[in-house]
């Protein structure tokens, strides 16, 4: 009988052991989850930054990315072939990240698709209501344009911008279709 209990007494010790281990090792588990989101957080952010201060980058490209884990993955297209390899190597420097997937797509050399560039910029810009994204270094309306087609990429503060911004650019003539991908952010 008192081996019984004995036994009884130490699964039981054991048992409760091997719960408490099992909480500490969930509670390591969710703070290596919680500071791998806040590293992959940081990691956006000094992406975002490096990309925003890349020499020539105009309103007239996009330059993109993802972050999964230490690789960075680049999208986008732009105009100067210079400009996708100066994205890339702003971004390889940055401490932690491994691997960079350059996948910006360098948009052909056109005069009627500079023609159209220059045409977007001043119907979109010169208008009271959107004029204001042209203040700062970098423009929060981008002009894509790619074979007389153009895309419209960032971000707006209300959908009625948004929808602004859709009117003046498909205003301009020789464009054979306008894609409104901007974002509305909400921000007054």
């Amino acid at each position: 009988m008192r081996v019984a209990k004995r036994t009884l007494m130490a699964l039981v010790v054991l048992g409760a052991g091997l719960a408490i281990a099992q909480g500490q090792s969930t509670a390591q588990q969710n703070n290596i989850q919680r500071n791998s989101r806040n590293n992959d957080d940081a990691l956006r952010r000094e992406v975002n930054h490096e990309l925003t201060l890349v020499p020539y980058y105009t309103v007239f490209d996009i330059l993109q990315y993802r972050v999964n884990g230490n690789d960075v993955t680049l999208t986008g297209a732009v105009v100067d072939p210079a400009l996708k390899s100066n994205a890339e190597n702003a971004v390889k420097h940055i401490e932690g990240v491994e691997k960079v997937d350059n996948q910006i797509e360098v948009l052909p050399p056109s005069p009627m698709d500079d023609q159209i560039r220059r045409a977007e910029y001043r119907a979109i810009y010169s208008q009271p209501s959107l004029s204001r994204y042209s203040v700062g270094m970098l423009q929060s309306i981008h002009i894509i344009v790619k074979n007389g087609h153009v895309t419209l990429e960032g971000t707006v503060d209300s959908e009625a911008d948004k929808n602004a911004a859709n009117i003046f650019a498909n205003s301009v003539p020789n464009v054979f279709a306008v894609t409104n991908d901007l974002m509305v952010t909400g921000a007054k």
